[in-house]
């Protein structure tokens, strides 16, 4: 059966083994990275930024190797225009027999492992998320901090949950009502998932999934130089932008994203957290959201139009995100070190920006410094900075050498 790329849209069981549709390619690593599948083992999805292009990505021992399948104008595909093929078929018949170039020769299609998705506590809750407060019971606290505390629960004693207690008096339990059902109406992998509240009484609990490692930020300052290198920090932060760009679809914004308010989870899942400040941000059809004047901003991850004006748009979450990527490639070291809040203000109005941290990466420095661009309709979309993340590692064959693959 030759593959025809243009009908994608073909029962799963009329498609080659190895061909797995439009996947991203941090799903297809945590798919080739299972146990079952050993080196060799690969599958062909389509390109996200390039419509019409395919990726195959291959597992070389313990290490997942991306490249860019193009198509010829005329039909056909290839890797280096020496060597062309008119199918897909084609193409993994010839590599399963050489690498000629590859990391590895291509062995066996990747096994296909379900993901799992994000699921309430009882259909109860699904629209009655008020909950009984005596269903929860307290474990372990995992952290606090200005408005409450953290903790790690077990709800009905069976499901483990994190509970967020706020303490008394730092929020209205009305806004935080209102809050809630917009949390309870935004379903994404990459965001956490809120599954009930207990608001009858103080201190008001928050009920969500469970992420057993904590935030970003402590995650990379433990772990910093030892198992986190660049494919996880790229990964840490296709994720994140995964999240955002669905809020971003959603006409929602963040307003507090930082690597405090993304969680770690098993498996190398992160999710974006604390999103309980969203709003809905059409305003005057000028997708700004004005806060009130007495909120707190986190100075050193708000952007300079925001904090001048105390407007808000998903622009201004893109420079935040861009201060997020600071924080995941120095393993979690405070932005503008040694700076106070009144510092950095007069130092962005002197379009001062972070430097390169050492050991970053130019292509990556590069994302950082389109988020910080003065000018907030400049700054790219989550989409875009979500595919070019997806898209890091990937390897362009058109005009390169046999050897130039990604190691």
């Amino acid at each position: 059966m030759t593959v025809d790329p243009m009908t994608v849209d073909r029962p799963d069981d009329r498609r080659p083994l190895w061909f797995f549709g439009a996947i991203k390619r941090t799903d297809a690593e945590k798919q080739l990275l299972y146990p079952e599948n050993q080196t060799g083992a690969f599958l062909i999805r389509e390109s996200e930024s390039q419509k019409g292009d395919f990726a195959l990505s291959v597992l070389d021992e313990k290490v997942v190797k991306h490249y860019r399948i193009r198509r010829l104008d005329e039909g056909g595909f290839f890797l280096t225009q020496r060597r062309t093929f008119a199918s897909l078929n084609e193409f993994v018949d010839y590599y399963t027999k050489t690498s000629n170039g590859l990391c590895v020769q291509l062995g066996k299609p990747c096994v296909k492992i379900q993901v799992p998705v994000p699921f309430d506590l009882s259909y109860k809750t699904v629209d009655q998320w008020e909950i009984d407060r005596n269903s929860v019971q307290l474990l372990k606290r995992l952290g606090s901090g200005q408005f409450g505390e953290v903790w790690e629960g077990l709800w009905n004693n069976t499901t483990s949950v994190a509970v967020k207690t706020l303490k008394p008096g730092s929020m209205d339990p009305n806004d935080f009502l209102r809050e809630a059902q917009i949390m309870k109406s935004l379903r994404h992998p990459k965001l956490i998932q809120l599954y009930a509240v207990c608001t009858l009484e103080d201190p008001i609990y928050i009920i969500t999934e469970l992420m057993r490692h904590g935030s970003l930020q402590e995650y990379l300052q433990n772990d910093a130089g030892t198992k986190i290198h660049l494919t996880q920090q790229v990964d840490m932060a296709a994720q994140v932008a995964s999240g955002m760009a669905y809020l971003e679809s959603q006409n929602y914004i963040h307003r507090d994203l930082a690597a405090r308010n993304v969680l770690v989870g098993e498996h190398n899942i992160y999710k974006v957290a604390d999103f309980g400040l969203a709003r809905v941000f059409k305003v005057d059809n000028e997708d700004i959201y004005e806060s009130k004047h007495e909120t707190k901003l986190p100075v050193k991850w708000t952007a300079p139009e925001a904090i001048r004006a105390n407007k808000f748009s998903i622009k201004s979450d893109v420079w935040s995100f861009g201060i997020l990527l600071y924080e995941i490639i120095t393993y979690g070291k405070m932005p503008y070190s040694g700076m106070t809040g009144a510092q950095v203000i007069q130092m962005l109005g002197q379009n001062y920006r972070l430097p390169q941290p050492p050991n970053c990466p130019p292509q990556f420095y590069n994302i950082m410094w389109e988020c910080w661009n003065a000018e907030p309709k400049e700054r790219p979309t989550f989409e875009k900075l979500h595919w070019k993340l997806e898209d890091y590692f990937e390897t362009d064959f058109s005009f390169a050498d046999t050897d130039n693959f990604v190691r």
